[in-house]
C-alpha cells in the first residue's frame, strides 16, 4: 500500500512540475523577462526570431532574447494552445509587442528530472 501511495505522489509531483515549468516560461515571456525564461533553457536552444534563426548556448540565447524583448517591448502574451506528448510540452501563443504581434511557439522536453526549453520561435 505504501508503494501505491509513493507511486501516486511521484506521478502527481511530476505532472505538477511539468505544468509549473511551462507556466513559468509563459510568465517570463508575458513579462518580457529573458532571465526568467532562460532559467529553463537547455544547454543548447534553437531560437528563431524574425531576422535570425540559430542554435545558441544557454547564455547566448538569453542575450539574444533580452535584445529581442528590449527592441520589442512586450504588451501581452495570449496562449492559444498547450499540450504534451511523450514527456514533451509545447505552447503556441501570440506575443503582442509595441512593434506588432508574433506567433510564438515553445517546445520543452524532459531532461533528467526537469523540463527544459529546447526551441523558442517568434514569427511575425
Amino acid at each position: 500500500m505504501k508503494n501505491l501511495y509513493l507511486l501516486v505522489f511521484t506521478a502527481l509531483f511530476t505532472m505538477c512540475s511539468f505544468t509549473l515549468s511551462i507556466e513559468d516560461v509563459i510568465a517570463g515571456i508575458k513579462n518580457g523577462n529573458a532571465a526568467q525564461v532562460s532559467k529553463f533553457f537547455d544547454n543548447t536552444v534553437e531560437l528563431t526570431l524574425t531576422d535570425k534563426s540559430n542554435a545558441y548556448s544557454k547564455s547566448q540565447a538569453e542575450l539574444v532574447l533580452k535584445d529581442f524583448f528590449t527592441t520589442n517591448t512586450v504588451k501581452n502574451f495570449v496562449v492559444l494552445h498547450k499540450g504534451d506528448n511523450a514527456g514533451s510540452q509545447f505552447c503556441i501563443g501570440t506575443l503582442e509587442t509595441k512593434n506588432g504581434a508574433y506567433r510564438t511557439t515553445i517546445y520543452m522536453k524532459q531532461v533528467g528530472d526537469k523540463q527544459v526549453v529546447q526551441e523558442l520561435r517568434f514569427e511575425k
